[in-house]
């Protein structure tokens, strides 16, 4: 008889222990960045660098991956190189009283998703690359586009190419803008 209970006290235990098991929410509000704070991509300080910024959370880490650009937070959103589930996005909204270029704010962050993004305007982000620009609502992001240019999208509207596409480093190659040229003169050298 002993040996038949032990098989049911010990399902017995496990269905205690799992009723016990308390599921832990992971916690996603936004984070305020830091002198601490360094971009995903980059691995620089982000209040060193100006424009918005945006904080990735993924399931199973509790500390966000902060961009030092929006547009590259939506790159990494679209991209295949996640490596658990996104849980929430956070962006900088500068239309926030008190948010300027050069310091985008503590605590004016909003969902990703929720933002009215300008594309395409004479902004540069903190890495030097066009930004995609959020702001909580539609009119101030209007405002924004009546001085800096662009237009506004939703998230939803944002395509691939405006946030996967290699910038064009056209005038910072300095020297190098005859590149081509020169690599084709090598088989010339080589061969004679």
């Amino acid at each position: 008889m002993r040996n038949r209970l032990r098989p049911v006290l010990f399902v017995a235990m496990l269905t205690l222990l799992a009723a016990c098991k308390e599921e832990v929410a992971q916690d996603t509000a936004p984070q305020d960045m830091t002198p601490e704070t360094l971009g995903h991509y980059c691995q620089m300080n982000l209040l060193e660098h100006p424009g918005p910024k945006a904080q990735v959370f993924l399931e199973g880490n509790p500390a966000p991956l902060f961009f030092s650009q929006v547009r590259d937070a939506i790159a990494y959103m679209r991209g295949p190189e996640q490596v658990a589930p996104i849980l929430a996005v956070y962006v900088n909204d500068m239309g926030q009283t008190g948010a300027t270029w050069d310091k985008p704010g503590d605590g004016n962050w909003i969902p990703a998703d929720a933002a009215f993004y300008v594309v395409g305007s004479a902004r540069a982000g903190g890495m030097g690359a066009p930004e995609t620009v959020p702001f909580s609502s539609r009119e101030r992001a209007e405002a924004f586009t009546r001085t800096e240019g662009g237009r506004v999208l939703a998230l939803a509207d944002v395509t691939d190419d405006m946030v996967l596409t290699p910038v064009d480093a056209g005038a910072e190659q300095g020297d190098d803008t005859d590149f081509d040229g020169r690599l084709r003169a090598l088989p010339n050298k080589a061969g004679g």
